[in-house]
């Protein structure tokens, strides 16, 4: 079984689970060819992609038989597919498959963000100018759901080479000075990309947090519900974990989305790159310019992202990460470009977004991580 016709039985066998209410894997379990999984490739924005997380390590075969398969590997059933929410949002406690990067999580909280979406046409086509006099579109922001996540360790590695999963980073104090804090395995992401499920297992996701922040109570639904911790965490380190803008844009079928956050005179911001196209691309460069209401207009130029120059393919379609930035004064904004290379090796440009970098207007002492 090729890796194509492979992918396109499990999306068929995944929908069958769904409209069925059958356990997730339990079709596939029996149908496999000597119960050993043919390799699927990574990513993929549909239920497909949600595999791999869970299935076992394989060699890079194009085919595999059962005597190849390592010892004890086998499907397993982790849950029962819900129906996605087309309406109203998730609560504390919902199990879900992340519909891109396939790994296993756990809602904490939601939040509530403004999404400007630059892909949307917007009834404004007014132009406003920049401080640093480049013009661009006026865009709306319209109101839509994200929500803080816990991930399961055990699918960090499989997902090590499309997302960081330290995407959640604090500036915090420790004996007076300030310094970054990340915490591993957290993630934030849209309502669109949550595939529900549930589980009976009263410890579903494994991370060090899981039963620090949540408790099994089987009368509620779902059946995982808040710790003091997890509300006394939130309140305390709200202004460091909110996000309260997400920006979109796409160019020649790649798009960006940013969230920035702010750190107490230091920014954070997450970008996400998605290939919608089947074209195989790579990453080469990013070109950034950081204005500042002091004044200053800087210009970063270098090759990848955080060390990498990660490839987008159908297969794997997206890649994540997070970085930082410092202004000399308390606002600015960022915009820029990334390029990206064919497999001709022919060039062209990404637009980012640009997005604005905020101070909180109310001085907050900085987050202490995770004290108790």
């Amino acid at each position: 079984m090729s890796g194509g016709a492979a992918r396109r039985y499990v999306a068929a066998a995944l929908g069958r689970c769904r409209a069925r209410g059958l356990p997730l894997w339990e079709p596939l379990r029996e149908r496999l060819p000597g119960r050993g999984a043919p390799p699927l490739g990574v990513g993929g924005g549909t239920a497909a992609a949600a595999v791999l997380p869970l299935l076992p390590p394989l060699p890079p075969r194009r085919h595999l038989s059962s005597r190849n398969r390592p010892e004890g590997k086998v499907l397993e059933t982790v849950g029962v597919f819900e129906a996605p929410k087309q309406h109203g949002k998730y609560e504390t406690g919902q199990l879900f498959l992340h519909s891109v990067f396939g790994y296993r999580g756990i809602v904490l909280f939601p939040w509530q963000a403004r999404l400007y979406d630059r892909d949307v046409a917007s009834p404004v086509t007014e132009k406003s100018e920049n401080a640093a006099g480049h013009g661009s579109k006026e865009v709306k922001g319209k109101t839509h759901t994200y929500y803080q996540v816990l991930i399961d360790a055990r699918d960090c590695p499989h997902i090590s080479q499309r997302s960081q999963t330290e995407a959640v980073t604090f500036l915090a104090n420790h004996d007076d000075s300030r310094a970054l804090y990340a915490i591993p395995g957290l993630d934030y992401v849209s309502h669109e990309d949550i595939l529900p499920y549930s589980s009976t297992d009263q410890v579903p996701i494994q991370h060090e947090l899981f039963e620090r922040f949540l408790m099994y109570d089987q009368t509620k639904v779902p059946p995982f519900v808040a710790r003091d911790t997890l509300c006394a965490w939130q309140e305390k380190n709200h202004p460091w974990l909110e996000l309260s803008d997400v920006h979109r844009e796409t160019t020649e079928n790649i798009r960006v989305t940013v969230i920035p956050f702010y750190m107490g005179m230091r920014w954070r911001y997450c970008i996400r790159l998605e290939n919608l196209d089947s074209e195989v691309v790579q990453l080469r460069e990013r070109h950034w310019r950081i204005f500042s209401l002091s004044g200053t207009l800087e210009t970063v130029r270098g090759r990848g992202v955080v060390g990498r120059e990660p490839v987008l393919s159908k297969e794997q379609p997206a890649f994540q990460y997070s970085s930082h930035v410092s202004l000399q004064a308390s606002s600015g904004h960022m915009w820029g470009t990334f390029r990206f290379e064919r497999p001709d090796g022919s060039h062209f440009d990404v637009r980012i977004p640009p997005f604005s970098l905020e101070s909180n207007k109310d001085e907050k002492t900085p987050p202490s991580g995770l004290h108790w």
